[in-house]
């Protein structure tokens, strides 16, 4: 929580507030921003930085009422508190001494012009100031300006004070007159910064602008942000907030400003009656519990007797017992019906029932050799678990599985069992493997809903320190571990819930998110310590957290930065990364009314690409009320790399497949919505470098298909927060950090790495496995970097 200390209304709709923000101020620059959140509902908004006071440990925010939430946020007062609080972020201005400068802001971008100002003043510039308003009861920070400027003008629309114009008209005249100028910075409204950037392009004065475009993360893993600078997308988040004034395509970034302008978008074609409309806590009766019973009944005492030949069953298969347990049939979890969960965002398997649990376990071989343990990246016990659901010890099955696994419960929902352990199940060679994801996912439920979750024994503590970067599945994995090796760890994750991609990226009906808040708890109670709204590479960087006291750094920020396709049309209003689209509505809940974060829900979808992240979408936006929803991907069926069971999912629900068929072109309406896209129908060729076969255009095959969204689910790059604040640690020509795969060391000493800033995108179970393996790394370093007795 973040206490507001002050707050005062500087003009008509402007507001002054100081916020306690202490890390954010002892951080932040000149040109800055934070993200900001009131409350609950509310959603995440970027505000510029107009000044701090580190002494008090407060920022200095100055806001216009021009929305909901900005609106909200003048009622509060002194005394109140806001949610979060998250920076400083964005690149800091560049200060030097350039000569004579002139600083421009227009309307509220006075305020944010002005740390710029103050900053080029301190450096020993001549500064020029210029500010500007419709009238002058709408002029803001004038003493603030005047101070620290060498000349000081004023412009309004009306005359009321200063000259009666534009700011623009004063610098002609300026320019006019040959005065040396070396550098404009302007900030304000696009018309002010656009008239600015023309007027001196002819007269090659650099012009920097700062843009404030619509964003949700406010540290590049959504997209939203994106401009054309050059003709090129640039994220404001990641390369800005400041740009070439003379490159910025401001007529392009006028109209995505108009997103969601009067939230005319918002197309709720679902029922606001229906329970998707309500956050899962307020859900009577229906928060992820599954429809089936999870207590045992009389159909025990059948599976007793099967179990009782559990001995007997044996790898070699030639004993009676071995082959009339490998031909139980596979159980079958319980599903909601493809037209009921279409209108809901409940969880879509229901879960076994002790019953089908222990008839499922039942299949299993016992074999003395076991492959699916070498088929899972956390090495768990498989057999071992599985043999005490037989006996009917589910609470002794959890527990075994969390002596390599802390995240049970997740894994045995988004983990692609079929590629890894179930892939190699001996079972499998004869009869259809053996559940062991459903399996993993039945313990782990059991021991949450029965109140049963017991905490291990933590050995005494070393007195060594590790810190943990990202709170997504490698790091939780990790600092799992390392917990129960007895260091202290810290977690530091960007956004305000822990989980990553598990919170983000995988929608509620996929994985619940109650069943994360919980795992993320589990970790607390082993005495894990989850730091929120901590932006590693921003408020702190890496050498900051090595020399104030931890002894080593795990670094995993995951592949959050997405991907475009680079053709035309992409910047139309109406087109998402799959990034954004997701995080409106599963971490920011965009499908409940009662949520601020809005999302344009449209009844044509059109989803490029055919992994688990597009199959998300896909199946997200049939639950906001789309009618058709396309999966368009270049190459066929067989090669979609998604699993078998949310494509099965996807049919079941109505998604349309639109396969050897690639876009080349969005095509946009005179609002500058998207209204079609444009595609290609394409043939199969040779395999390619991997391993598929490479999908060729067919000439003069191209056809339109009528949607009004697109979502861009086509891969993800490395976020590079940590790695452009931490010069000494080698990266590859993607971006990804390089580590060692056995060991996740990285070239800088103390720091480890692993999942998906090393690898690239990859599924949840790799990133964990990735996790342990650095956690063991980490430990054996640690200990013998100083004795354990000097540990403090």
């Amino acid at each position: 929580m973040y206490k507001i200390v002050e707050k005062t209304k500087i003009a008509e709709s402007n507001f002054l507030m100081k916020i306690e923000a202490p890390k954010i101020a002892s951080k932040r620059k000149a040109g800055q921003f934070v993200m900001l959140r009131i409350d609950e509902p509310g959603e995440r908004i970027p505000l510029t930085i107009a000044g701090s006071d580190t002494v008090r440990g407060t920022i200095t925010i100055i806001f216009q009422v021009a929305g909901d939430t900005t609106r909200q946020l003048s009622t509060l007062n002194a005394g109140d508190y806001l949610l979060d609080v998250v920076g400083p972020l964005g690149h800091p201005t560049h200060i030097e001494n350039f000569g004579t400068v002139v600083c421009i802001g227009g309307g509220l971008g006075i305020a944010l012009v002005m740390p710029i100002a103050q900053a080029l003043h301190d450096a020993g510039n001549t500064l020029i100031s210029i500010i500007s308003a419709r009238n002058k009861d709408l002029l803001i920070c004038e003493k603030e300006m005047e101070a620290c400027s060498n000349e000081f003008m004023v412009a309004t629309d009306d005359g009321s004070k200063g000259i009666k114009g534009f700011p623009t008209q004063i610098l002609q005249d300026m320019i006019n007159k040959g005065r040396k100028i070396d550098v404009v910075f302007a900030v304000g409204p696009v018309p002010l910064m656009a008239a600015v950037s023309k007027l001196t392009k002819p007269y090659n004065i650099k012009t920097i602008v700062s843009l404030n475009p619509i964003m949700v993360d406010g540290t590049g893993m959504c997209g939203c942000c994106r401009v054309l600078i050059d003709n090129k997308p640039k994220f404001v988040c990641v390369d800005g907030p400041e740009f070439d004034g003379h490159q910025v395509d401001y007529e392009n970034l006028s109209q995505r400003l108009k997103t969601y302008a009067n939230k005319e978008p918002r197309v709720p074609s679902v029922s606001q009656d229906s329970s998707c409309w309500k956050p899962p806590e307020d859900r009577a009766g229906t928060v992820h519990k599954p429809a089936v019973s999870m207590h045992a009944s009389e159909g025990h005492a059948v599976i007793d007797q099967l179990a009782a030949g559990l001995s007997g069953a044996e790898a070699g298969g030639g004993k009676p017992a071995a082959r009339k347990m490998g031909a139980i049939p596979r159980q079958k979890m319980p599903e909601q019906e493809p037209k009921n969960r279409i209108k809901n965002f409940e969880e879509v398997p229901h879960g076994y029932t002790p019953e089908m649990a222990r008839q499922e376990a039942l299949r299993c071989l016992q074999c003395k050799k076991p492959l699916c343990c070498d088929g899972c990246p956390v090495s768990i016990d498989i057999p071992g678990f599985i043999k005490l659901i037989a006996e009917g010890d589910f609470l002794a099955a959890a527990k075994k599985i969390k002596e390599t696994n802390a995240l049970p419960a997740v894994c045995g929902r988004v983990c692609p069992q079929e590629d890894q352990c179930e892939k190699v199940c001996i079972v499998g060679k004869k009869f259809k493997p053996v559940a062991i994801g459903n399996l993993e996912r039945f313990v782990a439920d059991y021991e949450r809903n029965h109140g049963a979750v017991e905490i291990p024994t933590i050995p005494e503590k070393t007195g060594y320190k590790v810190a943990i970067v990202g709170a997504g599945p490698a790091g939780l994995a990790c600092a799992g571990e390392l917990i129960k090796m007895g260091h202290d760890v810290t977690i530091f994750e960007a956004l305000h819930k822990a989980g990553g991609v598990l919170v983000y990226g995988i929608p509620e009906f996929r994985l619940p998110k109650t069943i994360v808040a919980s795992e993320v708890e589990y970790l607390r109670k082993l005495g894990v310590r989850v730091e929120l709204n901590a932006v590693v590479g921003k408020a702190q960087t890496v050498d900051d957290l090595l020399q104030n006291g931890f002894d080593a750094v795990f670094v995993g920020t995951g592949a959050g930065l997405p991907m475009f396709m680079g053709i035309p049309g992409e910047n139309l209003n109406g087109v998402y990364s799959a990034n954004e689209y997701l995080t409106r509505v599963n971490l920011m809940r965009a499908y409940n009314t009662t949520y601020a974060t809005p999302i344009a829900m449209r009844k044509n979808v059109a989803v490029i690409g055919a992994g688990n992240v597009a199959m998300d979408a896909a199946r997200t936006a049939l639950r906001l009320g789309a009618e058709n929803v396309y999966i368009v991907y270049r190459r066929s069926r067989e090669e979609m790399p998604a699993r078998v069971e949310e494509i099965h999912h996807g049919e079941e629900e109505g998604l349309q497949f639109r396969f050897l068929t690639n876009p080349i072109r969005i095509l946009g309406d005179e609002k500058g919505w998207v209204k079609g896209l444009e595609c290609v129908r394409m043939e199969l060729g040779e395999p390619d470098e991997s391993g598929r076969r490479r999908p060729i255009p067919v000439k003069g095959s191209e056809f339109v298909i009528d949607v009004e969204c697109l979502i861009m689910s086509i891969g993800n790059g490395p976020n590079p927060l940590v790695q452009s604040t931490t010069p000494d640690i080698q990266v590859n020509k993607w971006g990804n950090i390089v580590a060692d795969p056995e060991t996740c060391k990285t070239s800088k000493e103390g720091v480890f790495a692993g999942g998906d800033i090393v690898t690239g995108a990859a599924t949840v179970i790799l990133a964990m496995g990735a996790g342990k393996k650095a956690a063991k790394a980490i430990d054996a370093y640690v200990r013998s970097k100083k004795p354990v007795a000097m540990a403090s």
